[in-house]
Formats: C-alpha cells, structure tokens, sequence
C-alpha cells in the first residue's frame, strides 16, 4: 500500500534535522517562485530539443544525452550536466538557496556530483525500479561517509505525484544501509516490484508516494530505498535533479559553493562519472 506524502505547504530554508536522520528525506514547500519554475521549464523545453535533434544518445564530455527510440521518434528520457552549456540550469545549481539549505547538512564547502533533468512524457513507461542512489557512488573509495555526506534534490517542475510517475520512497530504508537490490539490472527502464523490498527485509506497506506541486523541492539520502512509475498523467513530469557532497568527503565532481558561495564551472570540466573523459572527451555517440 501506497501512502501520500502530507507536508505542509510553507516555505523553510531549513531542513528538520530530527526528521531528516529518521525517514531519510525531506520536503521544502515554494522552494523556488511559479515565474522562477517557468522560466526553468522553458530551458528544460530547449535541452529536450537539443536531445531530440541529437536523434540518439550522445555525449561530450561529462554531458550526455540518453535517448531512446519511441513510436513517434526519439525520446529524450535524461540529460546529465546541463549546466555546462545552459547558463540559466547552471544559476539554478548555485542559488544561494541551495547553499542555505544544505549548510546545516553538510557545510558550506560543497561539492556536486549529480546534475541531470528527467522527462516523463505522457504515456510513457519510464519506470525506475527500486533502487539506492549509493550504488552509482563508484569508485567507492572516492565517496567516503556517504550516509552523511551526500543529499540528493529534486526540483518539480510539473506535478509530480501518482498520475504522473513521481517518486516514491520508504522511509527510515536509509538506516540499513547498502541493501541487495538486484544491482545487475538496469534501474532506468524496470518496474518498481514490491518482491524486491520483501526480498530484503522492507514492507511495501511503507512506501510514500511524493506529491510535488512545480517549485517544490525533495531531498533523500542516497542510501534511502526508491522508485517511480509510468506517466499515466496528460501532462509532461520534468525534474531537474541536483546532488551535493561535503567537499572533503569526495574526490570527485564539480565544486558547488566554498564557504557557501557559489563556485563557477572551469576551464576544464572535473571528473565525475564519466571514467574516460579525458581519454575521449570529444563529441560522439556512445
């Protein structure tokens, strides 16, 4: 059974600390103004042309563009580092906002290791089984104190909710630690089967669904079980996904804010995920 997650509706620029250790997550309420969403929606709009122009999956440097091949033509399902080519995607990263609201968490010397927008077009399956963030922290060794190191957010940009394929979590999964949550499969793409919670140890009883009006924000742990669904909606589900890290606890990524002020990218882009990008750092197909 699926229940909804009732937050009220206020705006903060705190996280309860009480609660985020207990469930894991987090909900701040009008983090960013309806003018301020619409303005991120239509950048959005322009990077999901991008990615359709593309025709297939393609990559330059740490920024990549997965497409997939739907009934009408390409599909633009995620794009990750936008940032390094749409300045208004690169502002949002480095909001003030963002290094107020992390400080509490994981200081003012900040990290970013995830930077990606997720599209769920109407009728579209997009399912992403359930799964722990701390799986893709790889090499291992680069992500040290991952439990209290590393928040995961996401910014709504449409209605995120049951209809439309939005997020689902089980709370206080994150205090388990790293579960076997059948990492041999592809998340992007899976259904969310309750057989894999009970498999170790967790009742879909728990799940929370998350409903997110546009400018809402979430926050979870990367070690907190999630998921989500198809879009059965009649509307669009874009999310723009930002990932932080305290600095001295990662060897990768791109610096986000030193002494909580925002750090504008370099010349040369920081290795993140991408292990050969300066091996083949041109653009190609993958």
């Amino acid at each position: 059974m699926t229940t909804t997650c009732c937050v009220p509706r206020t705006m903060t620029d705190r996280v309860d600390q009480e609660a985020w250790d207990r469930d894991g997550y987090a909900i701040v309420r009008g983090f960013f103004s309806p003018e301020e969403v619409a303005d991120i929606g239509v950048e959005i709009d322009g990077l999901q042309a991008e990615g359709v122009a593309h025709g297939r999956s393609f990559r330059h440097g740490n920024l990549f563009y997965k497409i997939a091949q739907g009934a009408g033509g390409p599909v633009v399902q995620m794009v990750q580092w936008p940032s390094y080519h749409r300045p208004l995607l690169d502002r949002v990263r480095l909001d003030p906002r963002f290094a107020q609201l992390l400080a509490p968490l994981i200081g003012g010397d900040v990290k970013q290791i995830i930077n990606q927008v997720h599209w769920k077009a109407p009728g579209a399956a997009g399912d992403f089984a359930w799964h722990q963030d701390s799986r893709f922290r790889r090499p291992a060794e680069c992500y040290r104190n991952l439990a209290t190191s590393y928040v995961q957010t996401g910014l709504a940009i449409d209605p995120h909710g049951s209809a439309s394929g939005g997020m689902r979590f089980v709370p206080r999964s994150h205090v388990l630690g790293d579960l076997d949550l059948d990492t041999d499969t592809e998340v992007l793409g899976t259904a969310m089967r309750d057989a894999a919670l009970d498999r170790v140890g967790l009742s879909g009883a728990d799940i929370v669904q998350l409903e997110l009006e546009p400018g809402d924000l979430a926050l979870w742990n990367p070690f907190l079980v999630h998921g989500s669904g198809p879009n059965r909606s009649d509307h669009q589900r874009r999310f723009y996904i930002n990932g932080y890290v305290r600095a001295e606890d990662c060897d990768r990524g791109e610096w986000a804010f030193r002494d909580g002020n925002p750090v504008p990218l370099g010349d040369e882009p920081a290795l993140v995920h991408y292990e050969a990008l300066r091996e083949r750092p041109e653009p190609h197909h993958p």
